[in-house]
């Protein structure tokens, strides 16, 4: 008899964990050939992987993983950010673009239809439409700030109803982001992205900290003080910038753990971990 009730309690502890958060399911970003910006398309595809916790709370973070625009560090900076941010109710979801190969607009553009798509999505998914932020890390929060300065609130008349929808991000977290593709970025991104010799007018438009507008989202920034990789200016120039426009921000300057922060582990990394929890739910809370 007591075996069971053993069994029987098992087998109820089980359905009880298979009916909490909805299964990760990775997705394109285009329906079709993907989009490259001149007209064009292209074969490669992007896709998002959409990571619920048990217990939403309403926000949703688009991720973007950095990798210098060469590759993609989809572990650290992709899923294991959305296990976090699962553990404290955020809805994570991973990005993983195209890499540009000199096609600048490419990732930008996948970013953009990742925004689009989770709020148009929003009341399936289980989240608020006006409390979608997104992060990156490196390359990716170049990204990431990229798409807060380079957005839209879509086209009414578009045929595709996703594309009606507001590309704007509600707020962003940038990690030891590249923000600048001037001389204090860094080559590999900005050859990467733009090629061996971009114009003037491109670095122009694609140096996030030159964009800045009393519209651009709120934003938290961390950037070790000793980061041999992305100079720490870059978190500092866009942290001015914003501050100069009117727009809440919060930068810390971390004190050691160059670029990764320790291998994504230690006091550094915990801290931008608590203090972002702290600025996204006050951000949110709006």
């Amino acid at each position: 008899m007591f075996r069971s009730i053993v069994v029987a309690l098992c087998a109820l502890m089980v359905v009880a964990m298979s009916a909490g958060a909805a299964e990760p399911v990775r997705e394109s970003v285009w329906p079709g050939k993907a989009p490259v910006g001149d007209g064009t398309t292209s074969d490669d595809a992007a896709y998002f992987t959409i990571v619920q916790p048990v217990k939403p709370n309403g926000t949703a973070v688009v991720i973007c993983p950095g990798g210098g625009y060469g590759v993609l560090v989809k572990g650290p900076e992709g899923f294991g950010i959305a296990k976090w941010l699962n553990e404290h109710g955020i809805t994570g979801v991973v990005l993983e673009y195209r890499l540009p190969r000199g096609r600048c607009r490419v990732p930008l553009l996948d970013a953009q239809r990742t925004i689009r798509t989770v709020r148009a999505r929003a009341k399936d998914i289980g989240i608020d439409p006006n409390r979608i932020g997104i992060m990156g890390f490196s390359a990716g929060g170049h990204l990431a700030a990229s798409a807060s300065v380079h957005w839209d609130r879509g086209a009414a008349d578009a045929a595709d109803p996703i594309e009606r929808v507001s590309c704007r991000p509600d707020f962003s977290v940038l990690i030891y982001p590249v923000v600048s593709l001037g001389p204090h970025g860094h080559g590999g991104t900005r050859r990467n992205l733009l090629g061996d010799k971009p114009s003037d007018e491109l670095v122009k438009e694609f140096s996030s900290e030159l964009q800045v507008t009393k519209d651009t989202p709120p934003a938290y920034l961390a950037h070790a003080k000793d980061d041999h990789v992305v100079p720490v200016i870059n978190s500092a120039m866009y942290h001015d910038a914003l501050k100069a426009a009117g727009v809440a921000t919060k930068f810390t300057e971390l004190d050691h753990g160059d670029h990764g922060l320790n291998g994504y582990k230690g006091p550094m990394w915990d801290q931008w971990q608590a203090e972002s929890l702290v600025w996204m739910a006050e951000i949110t809370s709006k």
